[in-house]
């Protein structure tokens, strides 16, 4: 059973975070923010496969000038994603973004910060603190040598205490590296020093195949440790991939169910059907399924049996004959040929009933 840190809640739109609250599944927008139409596009592509929050980058007046557009035709909260231009923080503020991503000791002066903070207060937006290997601080890599997991949980913490000591907690953390150790052991240093709720990620963690596995291991062995109350994939393409990652994350570690589980054997020399090619189709009907229906396909009676009682849904072949199982039961007995199409029968029944 996983033990969840305690994190003060914070609303981010109408998302909540903290506390006892679902650990969000967060993605950013790759298109360039001031085109709102295609940024609307591909929120609305993030959206349909489940994402709750969704970040823009926000370099120049013009896509700040663009959040109040992309804001008013998308319904997840909106992240505006700011470097050292507090004037952009503002605009993106009064234009209507659901969150701020800007570090406060890199905007210039302390009274740039304040207007900052005063208008996040204003309109009762969080400011989100983002540490990675390339923002921390020139004295700190100093100090450290490079960009260590001690310098970059030192940098938040600096970066907190501006915040607090402008009375301003409505704060969110994160501390990224492109290493998966490095991110690990940072978030698990900076865990026990603060409250305030933690955005997990592996920042630049590459294509989608790599990409994910070290996405995996980083966030999955914090959400494992019970660190963690919004997550993002970092993924080289379409941000889409990141939300289906994701959630494969949640699912896996049983903290979050959304739409389907497969499981499949890895095939041996035991299986007597074509179990590549059944993976495959099941893996498609599957993506149009919403439900948390677990799935099994299995390609022998040695490990089948038991892996089918443990799932909704299954079909475990042998000598060109296939078993379909619901909920446990064998419910028929097929040749191979015939097998799928009562597979995908029995899949369809059970999304309508449940």
């Amino acid at each position: 059973m996983i033990k969840r840190r305690k994190a003060k809640i914070v609303s981010i739109g109408g998302v909540k975070i903290g506390g006892r609250y679902p650990i969000a599944v967060q993605s950013m927008c790759n298109t360039d923010t001031r085109d709102a139409k295609a940024t609307v596009k591909q929120i609305r592509a993030l959206e349909e496969a489940g994402c709750e929050i969704v970040r823009v980058a926000v370099p120049d007046m013009q896509a700040a000038e663009a959040v109040s557009e992309i804001k008013k035709r998308i319904h997840i909260p909106l992240v505006a994603d700011i470097h050292f231009q507090y004037l952009l923080a503002l605009e993106c503020a009064k234009r209507g973004a659901d969150k701020l991503r800007i570090n406060p000791g890199n905007i210039g002066s302390a009274e740039n910060t304040k207007a900052v903070v005063k208008e996040a207060k204003r309109r009762k937006i969080p400011i989100r603190i983002g540490v990675n290997s390339g923002s921390i601080e020139r004295k700190l890599l100093e100090k450290y040598g490079y960009p260590t997991p001690e310098a970059a949980v030192e940098s938040a913490l600096n970066h907190i205490k501006i915040l607090e000591d402008l009375d301003f907690a409505d704060i969110v953390v994160a501390i990224k590296f492109s290493d998966t150790t490095k991110t690990i052991e940072a978030n698990r240093i900076l865990a026990p020093k603060c409250s305030y709720p933690l955005h997990l990620g592996v920042t630049e963690a590459g294509p989608p195949k790599i990409g994910s596995i070290k996405s995996a291991i980083g966030i999955g062995s914090l959400l494992y440790d019970g660190i963690g109350d919004t997550i993002r994939v970092s993924l080289t393409g379409d941000p889409v991939e990141e939300v289906k990652v994701g959630y494969e994350i949640l699912k896996d570690l049983g903290i979050r169910s959304h739409g389907p589980m497969l499981t499949a054997c890895p095939t041996c020399g035991r299986t007597e059907v074509d179990l590549v090619k059944m993976v495959g189709k099941v893996e498609e009907v599957l993506k149009e399924i919403k439900k948390p229906i677990k799935v099994a396909v299995m390609g022998c009676a040695v490990n089948g049996p038991g892996e089918a009682k443990e799932s909704d849904i299954a079909v475990v072949g042998g000598k060109r004959m296939g078993a379909i199982f619901v909920r446990g039961k064998v419910v028929a007995s097929l040749p191979e040929e015939k097998m799928y199409q009562r597979l995908l029968e029995e899949i369809a029944k059970f999304e309508v009933d449940a």
